[in-house]
């Protein structure tokens, strides 16, 4: 924990997150592309160009196979051009080779080879990170909040969630999925809990949720909703580092200065203080000073800082105690290479449901559309995991595969979901569907399309200036 390092090389951090955002896309778009070219090369089906990006080609080769590898100047997606008689002539002796000319279950075969392509990549990547081990936190209570839904439903602090409507959980991304996941559900959230020390038996709990659910679908309103938080390491308040240029520089603050309230707020660890600090950018808070037994009072003007999708506040400071995980707090996620496997795919697939439900429950308005990122915040979480290193970054190229496969399956006509409908409605018509229907159903899509993006955009800009 801290209260507020700088952010040192700012242009620098920028860059990382456009780098990072290209590289995701570039490796996940040429994933989905490849599952296409793959698939359509089995079926027979010559492709004329495989590219990385759309727009102008900046670079191309032909390969022995006849197929061109191109990089386009958009890097936002790319795509996968087959013989096809629709869209231009075709020399009669390849045409057995053209799109059109293939059977119906030929054509889907090739149409969701792209989205599954990414749903392998996200069991790959799962099964690396279970292999390698990733460490995490245990789902172990910390503050419960007086007369909220935790502590109505008997929920403790030091209390271990071990289950999430009989499904057991181990670590706190697994519990916070699970209990979203039930959320959706509209019934009662079904915890398993083990008191402190784990030497009670497990405790069945409820979290009754009266009310509007969605308000706790908002970005970041899941846990302080539910009137709990997970368990943090005490840190003392004595000040270790202070930020050149910040605010605490400014007003004269001091290597062993010890803080002991905020706002009129006694502070008994540093984090009693962040959760006061950070919700608080651009107010001036004063802060009760203890210097070498002597007690005064420092107003404060709190510096405003982004953090993932959020403003923060931060005074710039960093305490002289380090962050103190205890064994008993941690756990390490990791299998053998063969059980990993069947690990990996349950993950994946748990993922992939859960994104199906956000998606539905945000199109009948009981998930908040707040929840749809764009590709400024889906470029900062690629800069902000790949400075984490490689495994975290691995771990939110896993992410954005999982929803790819599914966003990519949706019956809406510019995708390949929409595709495939168009190839079922042959199969029922005995002919494919004129080209004023198809046209029709393409401004459909881009239509749909424009005012998800749209959507997705705006929750970006009002992330970044709120």
């Amino acid at each position: 924990g801290e209260a507020g390092a700088g952010c040192p090389g700012r242009g620098m951090t920028i860059l990382t997150y456009i780098l990072a955002f290209r590289v995701a896309i570039g490796i996940l778009v040429a994933v989905h592309e490849y599952g296409h070219f793959w698939m359509a090369r089995r079926m027979g089906i010559r492709v004329l160009r495989f590219s990385i990006g759309f727009g102008r080609v900046l670079w191309s080769r032909r390969g022995v196979d006849d197929t061109e590898y191109a990089f386009s100047a958009i890097p936002l997606g790319g795509y996968v051009k087959l013989l096809d008689e629709r869209e231009g002539p075709v020399e009669p002796a390849i045409a057995h080779q053209a799109y059109n000319r293939k059977p119906v279950w030929r054509r889907i075969l090739v149409l969701l080879a792209g989205p599954f392509a990414n749903f392998l990549f996200a069991a790959v990547a799962y099964w690396i990170l279970l292999v390698v081990g990733t460490a995490a936190l245990k789902p172990v209570i910390g503050d419960v909040t007086a007369d909220s839904i935790a502590s109505r439903a008997g929920l403790q602090q030091g209390d271990a969630i071990v289950g999430v409507a009989g499904k057991p959980v181990t670590t706190r991304e697994g519990a916070v999925l699970a209990i979203l996941d039930r959320l959706m559900d509209g019934t009662p959230i079904e915890l398993e809990v083990q008191g402190a020390g784990g030497t009670a038996s497990p405790r069945e709990l409820q979290l009754v949720i009266e009310g509007d659910r969605r308000a706790l679908t908002e970005p970041g309103a899941l846990m302080s909703g539910l009137g709990f938080d997970f368990w943090y390491p005490t840190i003392p308040t004595e000040i270790g580092k202070i930020v050149p240029g910040s605010p605490a520089e400014k007003v004269g603050l001091q290597v062993g200065d010890r803080i002991v309230a905020v706002a009129g707020q006694p502070v008994a660890d540093f984090q009693a203080m962040v959760k006061i600090v950070q919700p608080s950018p651009g107010k001036t808070l004063v802060f009760a000073i203890e210097r070498k037994g002597e007690r005064f009072d420092v107003p404060i003007e709190v510096e405003a800082q982004r953090e993932g999708d959020r403003m923060i506040g931060r005074i710039g400071i960093q305490p002289a105690a380090g962050l103190a995980v205890p064994a008993s707090m941690r756990t390490i996620e990791r299998f053998g290479p063969v059980s990993a496997v069947g690990h990996a795919l349950e993950k994946t697939w748990d993922m992939s449901l859960l994104t199906v439900r956000m998606i539905w429950n945000v199109a009948t308005g009981d998930v908040s559309v707040k929840n749809l990122s764009g590709p400024i915040n889906i470029a900062e979480y690629a800069g902000f995991s790949a400075r984490q290193g490689i495994l975290s970054f691995l771990s939110f190229l896993a992410v954005v595969s999982v929803s790819l496969f599914v966003l990519n399956l949706l019956p809406i006509p510019i995708l390949d979901g929409g595709q495939v409908v168009y190839q079922l409605a042959e199969v029922v018509k005995g002919s494919p569907l004129s080209e004023r229907a198809q046209a029709v159903g393409q401004q459909i899509g881009i239509l749909l399309l424009l005012v998800l993006m749209s959507f997705a955009f705006y929750n970006d800009l009002s992330r970044l200036f709120s």
